[in-house]
């Protein structure tokens, strides 16, 4: 039977119709293909070959030189359905009438709202992402009475939308698809660039931004918001390495430590080289267009960055881009950020990061996020007015008052860098929730000393990244001045009241801020919500605009980052013997204490502070950390401490001992000497990257202050024990060799060990001696007790 011809004009008519009905078109498009079957126009397997033809021929086109193997699954699965309805639509308007389709519409939209009369079943894992949108959405705008009986299949559209789109990490999956509407994925989609998932970091982010718009009150959720961002593709990872011959550097993983370290040079300077498929190039040319002379922001969100239990907190790059300049000089500058993240996928911290939570097998592919950096320009400088990290559960509480539930804030002036990093000479505001204008000391001095003085920014004319003092951003034209610092007037912070304040006397407090809007009660509410439901804690990051000053000022706070919040699986509660004496004690503390106990240690590695700030030069100091890994590693099968000067892993040598996680990983607590004789503070590194760390290794960080009078440090203990340093390494450089004691605590006392124990409640940790053979005879008595016999005589 022959069919009228029809003009090529109703292959434009039928497309256009099928634009009208998006939800509609895949039935539509279904009906067309079984009239063509059924009418012998063509056959399934025909149209199936046509357009896997076509679709090779296609990425040809755009330059791909081996088709099948360069195209992520995904987008090759999209590219031939979009030509599969191109030919449908192609053969049914040359082989039937265009009244013929206007009648399959018309039947089809009779039917609207029943889905059953044709609806399509797939399966949802291997079908392409446009027909997982388009059947998710028409059930999503099912009546809600209709719609109950396909719940079950709308959730399974939805999980095989996260998976491909979002994370694949099951326990996200779990949380995310009771909060995601299909209008939020089209979004993610919309701004995704590249084949593959937007990984850890963006999932955190918008997950925890959707679970408050839909929980918060709605006065506290109009006060957060999330920043401006894009999300390149996990594929694109893998893309970029084939792209430009650097598969060969994917097996580092698999190195020995020193192998990882003598590469990584060279790797990075192959991978600053790299360049971009075309499609990659236009899609960050737009980001460019969009973002004009706006600074950005280029963070890595790996697939598995963010997860339970592996934060992987500062292992990757972040890059600040300034943004100003011709517009080759933004797409190079762009693109050498992207290029300096995908090396630090394979940097050995990283690595041996990765081998220590065992998963060196997994296939770690990263996603980029690009984010317009939030704040405002002021003269020649742009930053924030405040930013920092908040955790749903304070660790740590410097008063009995303070609640734990409540939750704890490192609060810092411009960008938060100097909030999660380790910067030995400067000092966030450490807010506790539960009594935000609290400090941690009520000695004026001691605020002072221990207040910011530097901050983070982009100088804008420079077109870099700047630190500088605060002092210098400290002018009576800046609106916000008085919500963020005091003024010291003889001995007491006071508010800023006058326009003639001298900047010299300034001091970071965030008194004003804390005081004055509701910063502190929105981040509250906002982290017991995210609490409840990731059923975790959870720490962010975030920034923050004061806003309405002539008015009644308040915080819009932009969400950055959400995250399960890393903490020590074993922090039991402990009791502390009543009956120590002093002779017994090596150190005690009562300095913002942790929860927990380190049982039977046997050696204590100390970096005495007199030969730690007698070291001249950096090398030497890069020779001391590689010392203290060696020492880690060979201590893996015992149980010791680290006792130093400063910060563990600062990024300030000079005020600390810095060290990476890899060379410290094995230790089962970190103690930090602090105080005027060792030149560091007594404030914690609580919500550092580098603290994150220690609370997933099960590592106790804890601070002893040594110019507290009711703490006790045994020098003796510390020094005159003999060095048992020589039987695991030898140093060549005597500052080095002077600056690293290895001590056996039976040396000190034989038949002894130490037991730490930290009681956060009383705010008080003790180092004691224990005895083997007492320790021995308690076994016995309480194995004798369990059996119901006398004890027997000695």
């Amino acid at each position: 039977m022959a069919f009228p011809k029809v003009s090529i004009d109703n292959v434009l008519r039928i497309f256009l119709a099928l634009n009208q009905y998006p939800i509609l078109s895949r039935r539509i498009r279904s009906r067309m293909r079984k009239e063509l079957y059924s009418r012998g126009i063509i056959t399934k397997e025909s149209l199936d070959a046509e357009t896997r033809k076509k679709g090779i021929e296609s990425q040809v086109r755009e330059g791909l030189h081996n088709p099948l193997e360069e195209e992520p699954a995904d987008v090759w699965e999209t590219r031939l359905m979009r030509i599969r309805d191109s030919l449908t639509d192609f053969y049914y308007a040359h082989n039937l009438p265009y009244e013929e389709f206007e009648n399959l519409v018309r039947q089809l939209l009779s039917e609207h709202g029943s889905p059953e009369s044709d609806f399509v079943w797939f399966n949802p894992e291997l079908a392409p992402q446009e027909m997982l949108f388009e059947q998710a959405e028409m059930l999503e705008s099912m009546p809600p009475e209709e719609r109950k009986k396909y719940e079950a299949r709308l959730k399974e559209l939805k999980v095989a939308l996260i998976r491909t789109l979002v994370s694949d990490q099951l326990k996200y999956i779990k949380i995310a698809r009771k909060w995601f509407t299909v209008a939020d994925l089209k979004e993610i989609r919309a701004r995704k660039i590249g084949g593959g998932k937007i990984g850890g970091k963006a999932a955190g982010m918008l997950l925890a931004m959707r679970i408050i718009k839909e929980t918060a009150p709605p006065e506290v959720a109009a006060r957060f918001k999330l920043p401006v961002s894009f999300y390149l593709g996990s594929d694109v990872f893998y893309n970029f390495l084939t792209y430009n011959n650097l598969v060969h550097w994917n097996d580092q993983k698999y190195k020995t430590d020193e192998e990882m370290r003598a590469d990584y040079p060279a790797l990075k300077a192959d991978f600053q080289k790299g360049e971009f498929p075309v499609e990659i190039v236009e899609s960050l040319e737009n980001v460019l267009q969009e973002a004009g002379d706006r600074p950005l922001i280029v963070r890595s969100s790996s697939l598995l960055e963010d997860n339970f239990g592996t934060s992987f907190a500062g292992k990757y790059e972040s890059v600040f881009l300034p943004n100003q300049g011709s517009r080759d000089e933004k797409y190079y500058a762009l693109t050498r950020a992207i290029t300096a993240i995908y090396a630090s996928v394979l940097n050995p911290d990283a690595l041996m990061y990765r081998h220590l939570k065992e998963l060196a097998d997994y296939d770690e592919r990263i996603g980029i996020l690009i984010q317009f950096v939030e704040g405002e320009r002021t003269g020649r400088y742009y930053f924030p007015h405040a930013a920092g990290v908040a955790f749903s559960r304070n660790l740590y509480r410097w008063s009995p008052q303070i609640r734990q539930e409540d939750g704890f804030v490192r609060l810092v002036f411009g960008l938060g860098t100097r909030a999660v990093d380790m910067v030995g000479d400067d000092y966030p505001r450490l807010v506790a929730l539960s009594h935000p204008r609290l400090h941690s000391s009520s000695d004026v001095r001691a605020i002072k000393r221990y207040s910011q003085r530097k901050l983070d920014l982009i100088d804008i004319e420079s077109n870099s990244f700047a630190t500088i003092p605060v002092r210098d951003v400290f002018d009576a034209d800046f609106p916000p001045l008085r919500f963020i610092a005091q003024v010291d007037e003889d001995g007491d912070l006071v508010p800023i009241r006058s326009r003639l304040a001298d900047p010299a006397k300034m001091v970071v407090t965030f008194d004003g801020l804390l005081s004055r809007t509701s910063f502190a009660a929105d981040m509250r509410a906002a982290l017991k919500l995210l609490e409840t439901h990731y059923k975790s804690p959870v720490d962010t990051e975030f920034a923050l605009e004061i806003t309405d000053l002539e008015g009644r000022p308040n915080a819009l706070i932009t969400l950055l980052q959400c995250r399960p919040q890393s903490h020590i699986q074993d922090g039991m509660e402990t009791p502390i013997p009543g009956d120590l004496t002093e002779k017994d004690i090596i150190f005690s503390t009562q300095t913002m204490v942790p929860q927990g106990a380190v049982r039977e240690i046997r050696y204590v590695l100390f970096v005495p502070s007199e030969g730690y700030f007698s070291l001249e030069s950096q090398t030497e100091r890069t020779l001391l950390e590689r010392a203290i890994g060696q020492l880690n590693a060979a201590l893996k099968d015992e149980v010791f401490i680290a006792v130093g000067p400063g910060r563990w892993g600062t990024s300030t040598p000079d005020l600390g001992v810095h060290v990476a996680y890899s060379d410290i990983y094995n230790a089962r607590a970190l103690v930090e000497l602090a105080g005027e004789s060792v030149g560091a503070s007594p404030e914690p590194s609580f919500g550092t990257h580098f603290f994150q760390d220690l609370m997933e290794a099960n590592i106790y960080p804890l601070g002893v202050f040594l110019d507290d009078e009711n703490t006790i440090f045994k020098r003796d203990f510390f020094y005159d024990t003999p060095n048992r340093l020589g039987e695991f390494l030898t140093l060549d450089n005597p500052r080095v060799a002077n600056a690293l004691r290895l001590i056996a605590v039976s040396d000190y006392r034989p038949k002894h060990h130490l037991d730490l124990m930290m009681d956060a409640s009383k705010s008080y940790a003790v180092a004691f001696l224990t005895g083997e053979e007492e320790e021995e005879t308690e076994s016995r008595e309480d194995e004798t007790m369990l059996s119901g016999l006398p004890p027997a005589k000695e």
